[in-house]
């Protein structure tokens, strides 16, 4: 397992910056406002030969532990007991601040070992700072830009001490099959702000992994953590995706919120089942059904997780009440599982992987073309495709192209032509028949090859 180096420093002095340079990506959220990152994410680091996990945490600072800021705080504390080493970053520009003593102070006696790292050195204007570096008491400080790159040589020799050098992997473009036991399911937990899924998440780990707390709009970055749950006959490899809330459009006016929303959106993107979590005192409201046709229009299964059903008095009435609407609101995911549960008291969890995996093994379904075919006529023949202007379209041959979502491509005389009536038809049809239930079915109708084309093309 790759050694943990965490990147401690207070507030906006460059953390995610130099985060996302280490990882290669632009995994976390940068901005010019302080306090951007509330939790911590870890990363998969290369410097060079080394190889290592990177932490990137909160800005210390000091604060009540109540306080959001103080919980912030925690997370920056768990990170550092559990790392090999600490990157303490300052801001060379700003130079060593009273709040920069004070954890330079701290690290020391947490008895980790302390790389001193003065950010934003590249011009004349950090040397005062640079020196002044030295009075922390934490070693030698060493000059970098995590912005242009500047520094990560002398970053390098510091951490090599630390860490064993690796060979280089060879990384294989061949594809893990999605029932390989070592492959990790990824599932993004999203929904409006305050829909308690940061709890969830943590109520589903069994550890105060992510911050939380009454107020809205907590979780920022979408933060991806690592898991094992047992199901009946396998124990599976999750990698859960906490997402920031997502509210109307027209209501998001700052950039660090189209941010935070933008990585939520990327994070579906990526993920290959979605919870969608509902308040259970106010499901499916348009930006719930927004989420959810996002989620499908991406070719994600899809599971309703209706949370704080613990204040719920009249339940069956409830889930009947729920199951009308989702069937009504959302046509294009029939039989959409929804589990209810309070991620606060951990009622009713043990659901939600069940139906997770369910719709997993779905999302993957293959049907055979022998089976598809011998469908197909049984369908066309009990309900005729239209004809149009006077032309009657036919059905001649249907496969299956891909899955992840299921995809068919149907043969099809006047294909363009087939009504969205006759389309929703088939795609029902092909639910019902396969038992293939809450994940996007894609249909392609396309014209039969012409096999005289090339004579008519010859004769012109």
């Amino acid at each position: 397992m790759a050694a943990k180096i965490a990147l401690v420093g207070r507030p906006n002095v460059g953390k995610s910056t130099l985060f996302n340079r280490l990882v290669g990506k632009r995994l976390a959220l940068v901005d010019d406002t302080p306090g951007v990152t509330r939790d911590r994410r870890e990363g998969e680091a290369k410097l060079g030969d080394l190889s290592f996990t990177v932490v990137d945490t909160p800005g210390l600072e000091e604060a009540p532990e109540a306080a959001l800021e103080g919980r912030m705080r925690q997370q920056t504390d768990r990170a550092v007991e559990d790392a090999a080493a600490c990157l303490f970053m300052i801001d060379a520009r700003a130079g060593v601040t009273p709040l920069d003593k004070a954890f330079a102070s701290i690290l020391r006696s947490s008895g980790k070992p302390v790389i001193l790292l003065a950010n934003k050195a590249e011009g004349s204007a950090a040397n005062a700072g640079l020196y002044d570096a030295y009075a922390l008491g934490v070693g030698e400080p060493i000059a970098i830009s995590a912005e242009h790159g500047e520094g990560m040589g002398d970053l390098y020799a510091a951490l090599e001490s630390f860490l064993a050098t690796e060979e280089a992997v060879d990384e294989s473009n061949d594809e893990i099959a999605w029932d390989d036991p070592l492959k990790p399911l990824r599932v993004a937990i999203v929904g409006r702000p305050n829909a308690g899924k940061s709890t969830l998440v943590n109520k589903l780990i069994g550890e105060d992994r992510l911050l939380t707390g009454p107020e809205a709009g907590i979780t920022r970055d979408s933060i991806s953590v690592e898991w094992r749950w047992q199901g009946k006959n396998r124990e599976w490899p999750v990698k859960l995706f906490d997402t920031a809330g997502m509210r109307k459009k027209a209501r998001v006016q700052s950039k660090l919120e189209k941010l935070s929303v933008s990585d939520a959106l990327r994070a579906i993107k990526f993920a290959e089942v979605v919870v969608m979590l509902l308040d259970a005192e106010t499901p499916f409201e348009k930006q719930d059904l927004q989420i959810a046709d996002l989620a499908l229009r991406e070719g994600r299964a899809l599971v309703i997780g209706v949370n704080k059903w613990d204040l719920i008095e009249e339940r069956n009435t409830k889930m009947r009440s729920l199951q009308e609407m989702a069937g009504r609101l959302l046509p294009q995911a029939p039989g959409v599982p929804i589990v209810a549960f309070s991620a606060k008291t951990g009622a009713g969890l043990n659901r939600i992987m069940p139906a997770v995996t369910q719709v997993y093994v779905d999302w993957n379904a293959r049907v055979k073309t022998s089976e598809l075919n011998d469908w197909l006529q049984e369908a066309t023949s009990r309900h005729a495709p239209p004809a149009v202007s006077g032309q009657r379209i036919k059905l001649r041959y249907i496969a299956q192209t891909k899955t992840r979502p299921p995809t068919f491509v149907a043969q099809c005389t006047r294909a363009e032509e087939v009504p969205d009536s006759y389309k929703r038809y088939l795609v029902n049809g092909i639910r019902d028949a396969f038992d293939i239930k809450a994940v996007p079915i894609r249909l392609i109708l396309k014209k039969p090859d012409n096999p005289y084309a090339h004579k008519e093309k010859r004769k012109h």
